[in-house]
């Protein structure tokens, strides 16, 4: 019996606890099987700048396993497969926009998918709308996403500091690069790449 025809991974009994995780270095120690894991044996998906999204299956309140290429059919389709990751996230956890003290603003959800808010267009879109200006978006660490209007240098530089803070502190390690989401192409960019 290979392990995707397992009771414990049959698609039918996981694919409602799928969901998409950020991640820039293959190690989520945090997960179940998560110590070490590469592009050979787990389906990852190229993000933006140096960060991909890979699969977790939620198997309990605060235990997650990441999502390897056994578990799954030979004939999944990992766009489809980031879709119903989306909509499981989208019924199942919910994103508020918070502010900070330093004028900036962040990103609460429940401490394991904050930084899953990067795969939703329609938050950048609303948010961009709002303030009527690019926006500097860093995640810093799993639980941790910040967002500043570009132009305001200020800010964006508080925010930079903590993020290098959150970075620091955490045990669940992103990235300390700096994104931007744009008011003109709505795109998600790293943001060097941006810079002329």
């Amino acid at each position: 019996m290979r392990k995707y025809e397992e009771e414990h991974y049959l698609f039918e009994n996981i694919k409602e606890n799928i969901y998409p995780w950020i991640i820039k270095s293959m190690s989520l120690p945090q997960t179940l099987n998560g110590k070490k894991f590469s592009e050979k044996d787990t389906p990852i998906i190229s993000f933006v700048g140096d960060l991909s999204i890979v699969f977790v299956i939620k198997r309990g309140e605060e235990t997650y396993e990441v999502v390897k290429d056994n578990m799954l059919a030979p004939d999944t389709d990992i766009s489809e497969l980031y879709q119903i990751a989306c909509q499981n996230l989208v019924r199942d956890v919910e994103f508020v926009i918070s502010n900070t003290m330093y004028g900036a603003f962040g990103i609460l959800a429940d401490g394991f998918h904050e930084t899953s808010a990067l795969c939703f267009k329609h938050i950048w879109n609303v948010c961009v709308d709002k303030l009527k200006d690019d926006l500097l978006i860093m995640v810093p660490a799993r639980d941790t996403l910040v967002f500043a209007a570009a132009s305001n240098d200020k800010v964006v530089q508080q925010m930079k500091a903590y993020a290098q803070q959150a970075y620091e502190r955490n045990t669940d390690k992103i990235s300390l690069e700096t994104f931007v989401f744009t008011k003109e192409e709505r795109e998600l960019l790293a943001y060097e790449k941006t810079q002329h």
